[in-house]
């Protein structure tokens, strides 16, 4: 709760005053009910219409500072519930900018799209709909049943059995239906991870027709937050039959025993008017609370699951970090263990250990699966070695400040990721204060040039999600010029020329050397012509190193590099 509450902290002062409104417009009400007592007791009785008027007023002023109190609390809960899930989105978001791969692989994309939406939104739907019932309902019904006992205490204890019958009957249907609230959300964490994936592989649905196949799966898991919500609901509606039954038994009990008092001349007519008004506010307080309970139930189901990303522990730290940066690119790996999971049997990398000296290129070659791509994702932390340490010019990594040592690398993942806006701010994206003749140099070695000018507005061409408007070659490309344009002690290129023709690929190769002569070059490749050039090659192998050597010493010597080139030649010739 201490958590959560720090969460609510910038708005205070809205919650300090709705609880102040919320209480202030419940004492007008409670007094309301003692003024029409009175009213009937001594104005009608007596006759006095001057009495009957004056009391009639302060009802009104009463009321109507009631409804003025009212308003404030509705609208300062509002802004302390949104300002509460405004915190909840900030901290949740930044909390997974801090995560490392491994930390997000441990939740699903949609699943942590869910959390930072819809359970978000159903916390701060219960501040904002449940802080006026939640602080008025004890308030309203502890001084209504004060007043109550105050009128009569012998027809006020029927609240000592109806209370208790409530709060069973409110614990049985919370304790079986907060479950299906967690189950709920589970639900629709699956229902966006089938849309997402839908959308994000649209083309591939289409070009396989599998569209129907899709539509049936999407019922699946739609079928089943249908389900797990129809019996969430339906034990949450048994509240309102449960204490609405309860509620009437207990007025009818009253007025049979009230009429009987009245009858023998017990309890005065306004005295018994009163004495149901306030059991009224006594019972619809109850109801009011129990609806709040429930509200308050499904919030912690959704609390609890942000909890699990917040309390998250982040495997990549600073805690070593030193005042240090990267000056010149020197590489070494030493006898370095990898795996995904703690409790994997089997490493991905096992016993990695060369070195890069600065300005070198180095190519990393292997068959599919040998982890090229996981190699070269420990140089800049992304991954942390499970054994043995990764140094750069002699520090290991871990000593590193992550933004020093991540400005210093520049990767172009397999992957290429482009984001909504223009060309240009994608490729500030390497250097946020370039200048246009920078971001002209870097497209003109990148060879993004050769295709700019057909776009529609250059440069100020707006890229759609993903950058669907440009061909897969041209991404490629233009995450080139964006990863040189930071200039980096380090660049990485994982399979990031795939897409593009080898010609082109020549002269991008040719106009990084020029352009970058002390940077350390890491190349992954496909292709043996992509890294022949290269100072040295490494050769994985199932996640281990098979060899290290020059273009024409691997090819006299190592069989998995004169399959990769022979295969290559043959398929060539063909």
């Amino acid at each position: 709760m201490k958590e959560f509450l720090s969460y609510m902290r910038p708005y205070r002062r809205d919650c300090i005053l709705a609880v102040f409104c919320i209480m202030a417009e419940t004492v007008f009400e409670l007094v309301i009910p003692l003024v029409m007592a009175s009213i009937v007791d001594v104005g009608v009785a007596n006759g006095d219409t001057h009495y009957i008027i004056m009391r009639g007023v302060q009802m009104c002023a009463f009321a109507l500072m009631a409804l003025v109190l009212g308003q404030g609390s509705s609208v300062f809960a509002a802004r302390c519930g949104q300002g509460l899930g405004a915190e909840l989105r900030k901290a949740e978001f930044a909390k997974l900018q801090k995560f490392s791969f491994s930390n997000t692989d441990h939740f699903s994309t949609a699943s942590l799209v869910t959390r930072m939406t819809s359970d978000v939104t159903t916390i701060q739907n219960a501040i904002a709909t449940g802080m006026r019932p939640g602080f008025r309902s004890p308030v309203m019904m502890l001084t209504a049943m004060t007043a109550s006992f105050f009128i009569n205490a012998r027809l006020a204890l029927v609240f000592l059995v109806a209370a208790p019958v409530l709060g069973i009957l409110l614990f049985l249907i919370i304790s079986h239906v907060r479950p299906l609230y967690t189950l709920m959300q589970g639900a629709i964490d699956r229902v966006n991870r089938i849309i997402q994936e839908n959308l994000t592989a649209i083309r591939v649905v289409k070009s396989c027709v599998r569209g129907d196949y899709e539509i049936h799966k999407f019922s699946q898991v739609n079928d089943s937050l249908r389900q797990t919500s129809e019996r969430a609901f339906r034990l949450a509606a048994l509240n309102a039959p449960a204490m609405q039954f309860v509620m009437y038994t207990t007025i009818l009990t009253i007025l049979w025993f009230g009429g009987s008092f009245s009858a023998v001349g017990g309890v005065q007519v306004g005295e018994l008017t009163g004495f149901l008004s306030y059991v009224l506010q006594v019972l619809n307080s109850l109801m009011m609370l129990s609806n709040v309970f429930m509200t308050v139930t499904r919030a912690m189901a959704s609390w609890n699951r942000i909890r699990e990303v917040m309390d998250e522990e982040i495997e990549i730290t600073e805690e070593r970090a030193r005042d240090i940066q990267v000056a010149e690119g020197d590489i070494r790996f030493d006898h370095v263990y990898f795996k995904y999971h703690p409790d994997a049997e089997e490493y991905v990398l096992s016993d990695i250990s060369f070195h890069i000296k600065p300005g070198q290129t180095v190519g990393i070659i292997g068959q599919t699966g040998s982890a090229k791509s996981t190699l070269v994702q420990l140089i800049p932390r992304l991954y942390e070695a499970t054994e043995g340490t990764v140094y750069i010019d002699g520090h290991p990594v871990a000593e590193y400040p992550l933004k020093g040592l991540r400005d210093s690398i520049a990767m172009v993942l397999q992957k290429n990721t482009l984001f909504t806006g223009t060309v240009k701010d994608n490729l500030r994206w390497g250097k946020e204060d370039a200048t246009d003749e920078e971001i002209r140099r870097v497209c003109q070695i990148a060879c993004v040039d050769e295709f700019i000018d057909r776009l529609e507005n250059g440069l100020d061409t707006m890229l759609g999600q993903g950058g669907v408007n440009v061909s897969g070659g041209q991404k490629q490309r233009l995450c080139i010029a964006r990863a040189l344009l930071k200039n980096p002690k380090v660049l990485i290129l994982d399979d990031s020329t795939s897409a593009v023709d080898t010609a082109t690929e020549a002269k991008i190769r040719e106009g990084m050397a020029k352009s970058l002569p002390g940077t350390t070059k890491i190349i992954i490749a496909q292709r043996i012509t992509s890294v022949l050039h290269a100072d040295q090659i490494l050769v994985l192998d199932d996640g281990k190193l098979n060899d290290v050597g020059t273009h024409e010493s691997l090819l006299a010597s190592n069989p998995i590099y004169q399959d990769i080139y022979y295969s290559q030649q043959e398929g060539a010739n063909l």
